[in-house]
C-alpha cells in the first residue's frame, strides 16, 4: 500500500496531463508541482520564509552532498532536515547517482555501490544503495529516491542495459534497506534512448512496492525532441495510480511538454541559476537583466506578476544590481523566477481541472519560448522612413476599425477587407457548416474522419478557426465523443502566412503552434491524434483528384478577377466528381452571379449564406440535392426570385461562350431541377 495516498483527480481531455494530489509526512502536495532545489539544505540566495512566500510546498535536496557535509549524525542531532534548516513542508532527497555520474574520473562503479573521493577532506567513501537510504532516513525526508546508475542518454546499447539492470538490482536493495521507515521511496526507470529498455524498466518496477516512480537519464545529452519522445514513452507504461516524477528536467518549455505527456513533479536548478546571470522569465518573454536597454526603465520586472520583487522594485534597480553583481539582485530575481514557476503549475492545474488544458498548452507552447517582445535582443535599425511589413507581392494592411490583413500588391486584392479575418472565418465558415456539430459521433461506430479542404491557405485564418473550434469541442465533451478531423489546405504562395506569421502580434489566431508546424514539414498533428492538417503546396487543380473526398469546402481562393481559373464551371464540376457519390458541401465568400452559374451549371445545388460586412449574402453550394434538403440553409435555395435577376444580368453567361450558344446555354440553365422544383 503507498505510504502517499494518492488521488488521481482529472486527466485533460485530449492530453495525459494530470491533476493529482498526495499526502506526505510533512503535509499535502497537489500536482502538478515544481520542487525548488535546495541541494545542501538551502535553496542557493533563499531563505525558507521567501520560499513559502512565492508558494513553494516541496523542496529538494541531495543526499551525496550531505553525507559529506553536514554528515547523518548532525541530521540525527536534529531530528532530521526539517528543524535543520525551518522548513516545515515536504522535502524530497535525491539517492546522488547524479552527482556520482558527474565526477567520472573521481569514482569506481561495481555491483556493491560508487566509491568515491571526497570533496571535503579526500577520504573514499562508499555510496552504496544501504549507504544512500540510511543517510536519507536520518536525513528525514519525505520522499526518498533509490540510488541508480544514471549514464548519458545517448550511450550504446549494452552499456545503458548493463546501466538499467544494475539500477534494478539496486532498487531492491534500497526497498530493503528502508524497512518499515514511514518515508516513501520512488524508484528510477532508466534505459537511456532505447525504447525497448526504457519499456523493461518501467515494466520492472511497477512491479514493486514503490511510493512512485521517475524518469531518470534524461536531459544528459539528448536533443529536446528525443526528452519529448521518451517522456512520453515511459508515461505510457506507468501505473495511473503513483506519481510521476521527471527528475532533473526544468525549463518552462521542457516542463510544459512534460505535464502534457503525463507527468506530475519536476525540480532544476534554473530559477536560481538563471536568476544569478540576470535572466529572469515573464509573461513579455525572457529577459536579461544585463542589458543596457533596461538601465533608465521603471516599472516591474512583470506586470501580472504578484511577487515580491515585482511588487517593490524597478526594472532599472534590477538592471543596477545584476550590473554590480550584487547578492540582492540574485535574491530578488530568483524569488521572481521561483513565482513564475508556481504560477505556471498551478495555471496548468486549473486548467487540467476546467479540461481546458489542450487550448492552454498550445497557446503557452509559444508564450514559453519568447524572447523579451517589448525589448527585443537586436533591435531593428533606425531607418528614416519604417520599414514597411512586406514579402514577396504581400503586405499588411490595417483597417480603420484596428484589425489586420494581408494584402495582395498586385492586384490590390485585401484578404478579409471588411470584417477582422477570424470573425469572418468563424461567421462564414464554421458557424455555416456547423462545424461543431459534425464533429460529434452520432454513435459509438461512428468513427468516420470528417475532411475539411481549405482551398486558398491564405494567412490561415479559416483552418485555424476549425482547429479552434475542434478544440473547444475536445474541451467542453471530451475525446470519445469526436470524430477524427482532416484539414487538407491547398496554397500556391506560402508568403501571406509567412508574412502574418512573422508578425504574429496582428494576427491572433497565429498564436498557436500549429500553423508554424504546418510550414516545416507541410503537417500538422494535434496532441489528441484525431486532428490532422496537411498543406499541399502548388496549383490546387493537380492535387485535386488525388486529395482525401472532401465533406466541407473552405472555398476562398483570391476572386475571379484575380484567379480566374479556380472559378470556372470546369473546376466545379470535377470537385463534384471526386466527391461522388459523397454529399458535400462548398462555402464562398463570393455571391458574384458568374460564380453561382458556374456552380449550378457544374451540377451543384446553389444557395445563399449569410452576409458579411457589406455583403448581403454569400454562397454555399451541395454536390447533392439531399445535402441542400438537410441544411438549415435550405429556406435560401437559389428560385425563380433570383433566376429573375440573373436573366437581367450582363454576366449570366460563361465569358468563353459563342454568342449563337447562348440561347440554348440560357434554356438548359432555366431548365435546371433547383428552378423547376423545391428541392
Amino acid at each position: 500500500m503507498s505510504r502517499l495516498a494518492f488521488t488521481l483527480e482529472k486527466t485533460a481531455p485530449g492530453s495525459k496531463a494530470r491533476a493529482a494530489r498526495f499526502t506526505t509526512l510533512h503535509g499535502e502536495v497537489q500536482t502538478p508541482i515544481f520542487m525548488p532545489v535546495g541541494t545542501q539544505a538551502t535553496v542557493k540566495s533563499q531563505t525558507a520564509e521567501t520560499l513559502r512566500a512565492t508558494g513553494s510546498n516541496v523542496l529538494l535536496a541531495n543526499t551525496y552532498h550531505l553525507l559529506l557535509r553536514p554528515g547523518p549524525e548532525v541530521f540525527k542531532k536534529f531530528g532530521g532536515i526539517h528543524r535543520f534548516m525551518n522548513w516545515d513542508r515536504p522535502v524530497l532527497t535525491d539517492s546522488g547517482g547524479f552527482q556520482i555520474f558527474s565526477l567520472p574520473s573521481e569514482r569506481r562503479m561495481n555491483e556493491e555501490g560508487a566509491r568515491f573521493k571526497s570533496y571535503v577532506d579526500g577520504t573514499t567513501l562508499l555510496l552504496s544503495p544501504e549507504v544512500s537510504i540510511e543517510t536519507q532516513k536520518a536525513i528525514g525526508s519525505d520522499i526518498m529516491m533509490v540510488l541508480d546508475q544514471c549514464i548519458p542518454s545517448t550511450a550504446p546499447y549494452d552499456q545503458a542495459e548493463a546501466a538499467m539492470q544494475l539500477t534494478h538490482r539496486w532498487a531492491v536493495r534500497s526497498l530493503a534497506a528502508r524497512g518499515d521507515s514511514p518515508q516513501a521511496m520512488f524508484g528510477i526507470v532508466q534505459g537511456a534512448c532505447h525504447h525497448d529498455l526504457r519499456k523493461k524498466s518501467a515494466a520492472f518496477l511497477r512491479e514493486l512496492p514503490f511510493d512512485g516512480l521517475a524518469i531518470g537519464g534524461l536531459a544528459v545529452g539528448e536533443t529536446h525532441a528525443e526528452r519529448y519522445e521518451f517522456t512520453g514513452l515511459v508515461t505510457e507504461h506507468l501505473p495511473e495510480n503513483l506519481p510521476r516524477y521527471l527528475m532533473g528536467v526544468g525549463t518552462p518549455i521542457d516542463i510544459l511538454e512534460a505535464v502534457h505527456r503525463g507527468v506530475d513533479m519536476f525540480d532544476c536548478i534554473i530559477p536560481t541559476q538563471l536568476a544569478q546571470r540576470g535572466t529572469v522569465f515573464t509573461s513579455h518573454g525572457r529577459l536579461h537583466m544585463a542589458r543596457a536597454v533596461y538601465k533608465f526603465q521603471d516599472g516591474p520586472l512583470d506586470a501580472r506578476c504578484d511577487c515580491h520583487c515585482c511588487k517593490h522594485y524597478e526594472r532599472g534597480y534590477l538592471h543596477h544590481l545584476t550590473k554590480t553583481g550584487e547578492y540582492l539582485g540574485w535574491h530578488l530575481l530568483g524569488i521572481h523566477n521561483i513565482r513564475f514557476y508556481h504560477r505556471l503549475m498551478a495555471e496548468m492545474r486549473a486548467h487540467i481541472l476546467a479540461g481546458t488544458f489542450l487550448a492552454y498548452y498550445e497557446k503557452m507552447r509559444l508564450e514559453l519560448v519568447r524572447q523579451d517582445e517589448d525589448s527585443p535582443p537586436i533591435p531593428p535599425k533606425k531607418t528614416r522612413e519604417r520599414t514597411p511589413k512586406a514579402l514577396g507581392d504581400y503586405d499588411i494592411v490595417t483597417s480603420a476599425q484596428g484589425f489586420s490583413s494581408i494584402r495582395q500588391l498586385s492586384s490590390g486584392e485585401v484578404m478579409h477587407s471588411v470584417s477582422a479575418p477570424s470573425d469572418e472565418a468563424q461567421r462564414l465558415y464554421i458557424d455555416q457548416s456547423r462545424l461543431a456539430a459534425r464533429l460529434l459521433k452520432n454513435s459509438d461506430a461512428d468513427t468516420a474522419e470528417l475532411v475539411i479542404w481549405d482551398v486558398g491557405l491564405g494567412a490561415a485564418s479559416n483552418a485555424m478557426s476549425a482547429v479552434q473550434c475542434f478544440e473547444r469541442e475536445l474541451a467542453e465533451r471530451g475525446a470519445t465523443v469526436l470524430r477524427p478531423l482532416r484539414i487538407v489546405s491547398f496554397e500556391c504562395d506560402l508568403d501571406p502566412l509567412k508574412l502574418a506569421a512573422k508578425h504574429a502580434s496582428l494576427f491572433p489566431h497565429l498564436r498557436h503552434g500549429a500553423p508554424y508546424k504546418l510550414l516545416e514539414p507541410g503537417r500538422w498533428t494535434h496532441a489528441s491524434g484525431l486532428l490532422e492538417w496537411e498543406l499541399h503546396t502548388g496549383d490546387f487543380l493537380s492535387f485535386l483528384e488525388t486529395s482525401a473526398v472532401p465533406d466541407l469546402i473552405y472555398y476562398d481562393p483570391f476572386s475571379a478577377k484575380t484567379d480566374t481559373g479556380l472559378w470556372t464551371s470546369a473546376v466545379f464540376a470535377r470537385i463534384a466528381r471526386h466527391c461522388a457519390p459523397k454529399s458535400a458541401e462548398l462555402y464562398t465568400y463570393s455571391a458574384a452571379t458568374a460564380v453561382r452559374v458556374a456552380l449550378l451549371t457544374s451540377g451543384f445545388t446553389v444557395a445563399a449564406g449569410v452576409g458579411t460586412g457589406p455583403k448581403a449574402d454569400t454562397t454555399i453550394a451541395f454536390t447533392q440535392a439531399a445535402g441542400a434538403a438537410a441544411h438549415p440553409a435550405h429556406a435560401r435555395i437559389l428560385g425563380q426570385d433570383w433566376l429573375a435577376r440573373w436573366k437581367r444580368s450582363g454576366s449570366k453567361f460563361p465569358p468563353s461562350l459563342p454568342e449563337d450558344e447562348k440561347p440554348a446555354f440560357a434554356q438548359r440553365f432555366e431548365a435546371l431541377p433547383q428552378f423547376s422544383s423545391v428541392v
